[in-house]
């Protein structure tokens, strides 16, 4: 996996007749990679709030509003 560091380091820059940065330009696999990037920490983020939840409500998943996957698994599957 690329880090964030490298994904940074290959952006291209766009500049102006007076070499004023106008634009960044990353490769297609880089833009990739930054995305995924961003979505581990989103989905970092909704773990740490959902695992805060559940250890507010004392390790009850019924208590934290949790649904039961057998219960809504067919919903999603219409979906």
């Amino acid at each position: 996996m690329t880090s964030i560091k490298e994904i940074l380091k290959s952006v291209q820059f766009v500049v102006d007749a007076n070499g004023k940065k106008k634009a960044a330009q990353l490769s297609i696999s880089a833009w990739e990679a930054l995305i995924d990037w961003i979505e581990d920490r989103e989905d970092e983020q909704i773990f740490k709030t959902a695992m805060a939840q559940l250890q507010k409500c004392g390790g009850s998943p019924e208590k934290a509003g949790w649904l039961d996957w057998e219960t809504v698994k067919d919903e999603w599957d219409e979906d």
